[in-house]
């Protein structure tokens, strides 16, 4: 017991010693990545600009990945194009150490900009779906890429003070949940340097400007998208008996799954069932033989998603049978593909992190914030080796004036996925820039 003891003291005292280096090399380092910071901002502001007027919509950010990836060569990264789709991988070896995996999404929404900005977007494209669309960086992913463009300047300009390997990625594809996926199908840990740690950040929408969020544990969540067909047989409204309505049991199924969250998971286990989509009929006087729900569910552990997945396949089919439904006819559950699994932050690097971050930029500009359930398919690359010591954080954009007003008034502000999502973005860049290079530097420490 007492060998027991002595190994976890010292397990500690290693830990603090660590957080503590950390901490003075936030200190020490912190006025001078400052300045480095704001002398890079003209022309990083250039560049964003430039990439929210022109956005590209998910797995065909061609010209976005084409421009980024000339930039990373002439910063002297080894570059490889067509990772995964349109991923871009850009490698930089600088001696001994640890490997460093730094991600940025490339990708914009389907969504008409109404932000009054100067630089806003005008672009009209044709969605997967074959739809014409306006399309903007209404979830701010081009602060993203430009912080990213930030990062890889500071470090491979200060390579002196730095020893390991750096593989900073382009992703594709976040908003379809599907961009990590296809870059580690396509080898990316076994093409390139595998990473002991990984970075990113997002953008917030419910942040003050320059504020840095994080999160211990899950931070994001799983989500599923899940079809119930429901069969029935359908008829003439004036004669019901003769049919098996699949509205009524439809409806049915829709407040039977309310019970799933409510009465069979721990009250303290965070999940979401919504229904967003109920589509049946074509006329007033005639029942339909099927109908269409549409659900979202979110979680965070996986045993939690199966118990959900399980449980909406047994509500949907009991009902059909209560209706009173041959088995042919019962309804049939199925998953779409695009499924993102929960994103989880290593808790004691996230917390190192976030003290170092705290000596770098202040303690008022550094909170933990609770996790949240959206979803973000970062934590692929965890998932894919969990040694990874991985963490993404929020980095606040809501301008201070409008934050000031919000808090003041009660007014609601704009989200992510807004068309009239406006960051300031010259405080979101910069503050994850600084955060970043700072990590980057204290990780791979000479």
């Amino acid at each position: 017991m007492k060998t027991i003891a002595f190994i976890t003291s010292v397990l500690c005292l290693a830990s603090s010693s660590l957080s503590y280096a950390a901490t003075n090399a936030a200190v020490n380092t912190s006025s001078n990545n400052t300045k480095l910071v704001n002398a890079a901002m003209p022309e990083l502001m250039t560049l964003y600009k430039d990439l929210h007027q022109s956005p590209e919509l998910s797995s065909v950010e061609f010209n976005t990945a084409k421009k980024l990836a000339k930039t990373a060569r002439a910063l002297g990264f080894e570059v490889t194009e067509k990772v995964g789709g349109t991923g871009v991988v850009a490698v930089l070896k600088n001696g001994k150490g640890p490997t460093v995996l730094i991600r940025a999404d490339m990708d914009a929404l389907p969504v008409k900009e109404q932000t009054g900005l100067a630089f806003a977007s005008k672009v009209i494209t044709t969605t997967e779906e074959g739809l014409q669309a306006h399309v903007m960086h209404a979830c701010a992913h081009d602060t993203h890429m430009t912080s990213w463009v930030g990062t890889a300047k500071l470090l491979s300009e200060n390579k002196k003070s730095w020893s390991g390997t750096l593989v900073m990625i382009l992703q594709p594809a976040e908003e379809r949940g599907r961009g990590a996926k296809d870059m580690l199908a396509d080898g990316l840990y076994k093409r390139f340097p595998k990473p002991d740690y990984a970075l990113a950040f997002h953008n917030s929408a419910s942040l003050k400007a320059g504020v840095i969020g994080y999160t211990p544990g899950f931070t994001f969540a799983n989500v599923d998208s899940v079809n119930i067909l429901v069969k029935g047989i359908g008829g003439h409204g004036a004669y019901p008996h003769a049919t098996k309505d699949p509205i009524v049991l439809g409806a049915r199924i829709v407040g039977a799954l309310q019970t799933l969250v409510s009465r069979e998971l721990d009250p303290q286990d965070p999940a979401v069932v919504t229904v967003g989509s109920f589509q049946s009929g074509t006329k007033h006087n005639i029942i339909s033989d099927q109908a269409l729900l549409l659900l979202t569910v979110r979680s965070y552990s996986d045993e939690t998603r199966q118990k959900l997945i399980d449980g909406i396949t047994r509500i949907a089919k009991g009902e059909g049978i209560a209706m009173g439904l041959p088995e042919k006819l019962l309804p049939v559950v199925t998953l779409k593909d695009e499924y993102t699994p929960a994103t989880y932050n290593a808790p004691e690097f996230t917390n190192e992190m976030a003290q170092l971050f705290t000596a770098e930029l202040g303690k008022d500009r550094v909170i933990e914030v609770p996790a949240v359930m959206a979803g973000e398919d970062f934590g692929r690359y965890y998932r894919a080796d969990t040694s990874i010591k991985s963490m993404i954080f929020w980095v606040g954009g809501v301008p201070h004036d409008k934050w000031q007003s919000a808090q003041e008034t009660g007014a609601g502000l704009p989200s992510l996925h807004s068309p009239f999502w406006a960051p300031d973005a010259r405080k979101v860049i910069a503050t994850a820039t600084q955060a970043m290079n700072s990590a980057v530097l204290t990780i791979l420490a000479k």
